[in-house]
């Protein structure tokens, strides 16, 4: 088994030297890749100072701010490439635990993608404000109600994508270019025929930066999946 973590990062310096760790610790099958958008904050130097000295970890670094979804949907190209047998998708901010992979791994053995779950019977998030709680519940609500997709929590970044479910996405057909793109590739997947399963996850909020959840998340969700109903593209 070959499981490789694709992360984007943009302003992540606090957090990525402790992830990567974290995911090495998991074993000699659990590679990174990590997708810099030419971090400020040296995100990127640093990942280039721990992959020189470590073979496990990967960087693609591009040149500006190109976009969350590209940045993820790069990573599983590369990913693929590597030979990965499981991709799992996660945020830099240590919102995700890194000790949880292995419980998606285990579930994607037995269907094509696994959705670390904030919203079934034992997930659960800590640290939230009443606003993003609201924020994210409603954006959620809104995604499964038009797309009809078979899960609670639509819209976790929190995932695992057997390489068979992967190699079937087009890259290019995914026009969302923020978190709208978890719903997105969601939408096509089950349009494909897909299975999918849930994983009981609790979610943290960030330890260290800025978080970029606000209020157009939700109406992005609105737009997209609107978009995705109507015309299916």
């Amino acid at each position: 088994m070959s499981c490789i973590v694709v992360i984007g990062t943009y302003n992540e310096a606090e957090n990525i030297p402790r992830l990567l760790a974290d995911v090495l610790r998991l074993g000699p099958d659990y590679s990174a890749v990590v997708v810099d958008d030419n971090s400020p904050d040296g995100t990127g130097y640093l990942v280039s100072e721990i992959a020189a000295g470590e073979g496990r970890v990967h960087l693609i670094q591009r040149p500006a701010r190109l976009g969350y979804a590209t940045a993820y949907l790069d990573g599983f190209k590369v990913a693929l490439s590597l030979g990965a047998d499981y991709v799992v998708q996660m945020d830099a901010d240590h919102s995700h635990n890194p000790k949880d992979i292995p419980r998606l791994i285990e579930a994607a053995k037995e269907t094509d993608l696994v959705i670390g779950s904030r919203y079934m019977k034992g997930g659960a998030t800590q640290g939230w404000p009443l606003r993003r709680r609201l924020i994210s519940r409603t954006a959620n609500l809104v995604v499964r109600f038009l797309l009809g997709l078979p899960v609670r929590d639509c819209t976790s970044g929190f995932r695992c994508f057997r390489r068979s479910t992967l190699e079937r996405i087009d890259p290019t057909i995914v026009r969302s270019r923020g978190f709208a793109s978890h719903y997105e590739i969601g939408y096509y997947c089950h349009r494909a025929g897909k299975t999918f399963r849930e994983v009981p996850i609790t979610f943290i909020d960030r330890q260290a930066g800025k978080s970029k959840l606000s209020w157009k998340i939700m109406l992005e969700a609105l737009i997209v999946s609107l978009r995705l109903r109507v015309r299916g593209i």
